[in-house]
């Protein structure tokens, strides 16, 4: 059985060999997207996350069948919490679009519009490891915004999505800085 989500990967990076393909792929730039896929410490905690929500869910219908309504109303709601945050962590990252920049993280949201980036760059220095607070020589992907000096780190190259993939991590940076050449103040 092919699984065309894997194999569309591969095009990309067949595609991104080719130096006559456009660094922005996709056809309609107005829709919010992710320029990379979620890395495999990403899926794997939420899928962990998923697996707690069902015991929990099948907890909850084991206690409504014994009669302790309060109890599984109880269940099923942290069983839904559990869910929440579980596609709560799938969806933080680095989103783009004609509008702006989105930094999606696990309690905010931000949205950054291109006319007030300054620069997008890549740069060495030392990062946390996994976002804990072990840091590790590392790359950062870092916007500075119109009017101020300080860098706000998007991704790094040690982060739960680019963990052990370093290939994917430059992908990901270069196509930022495309948008952001694109639709920001760089040009």
């Amino acid at each position: 059985m092919p699984l065309t989500f894997l194999t569309a990967d591969r095009g990309t990076d067949a595609r991104a060999a080719d130096a006559d393909d456009i660094a922005l792929p996709f056809d309609d730039h107005d829709q919010w997207r992710r320029p990379y896929r979620p890395g495999p410490w990403r899926v794997g905690a939420a899928a962990l996350l998923l697996l707690l929500a069902s015991f929990v869910m099948i907890a909850a219908m084991i206690i409504a069948a014994a009669g302790a309504m309060s109890g599984a109303g109880v269940c099923l709601a942290l069983g839904l919490v559990i869910i929440a945050l579980s596609l709560r962590m799938l969806r933080a990252g680095v989103w783009v679009s004609r509008h702006g920049l989105r930094r999606v993280g696990f309690f905010g949201t931000s949205t950054l519009a291109w006319s007030r980036v300054t620069r997008v760059q890549t740069v060495q220095r030392p990062v946390r490891w996994l976002g804990l607070p072990r840091t590790v020589q590392g790359q950062a992907l870092q916007l500075v915004r119109a009017g101020r000096d300080e860098p706000v780190e998007l991704i790094t190259d040690h982060n739960a999505d680019f963990l052990s993939r370093e290939t994917a991590f430059e992908r990901a940076a270069d196509t930022v800085e495309a948008w952001a050449s694109e639709y920001g103040q760089t040009h």
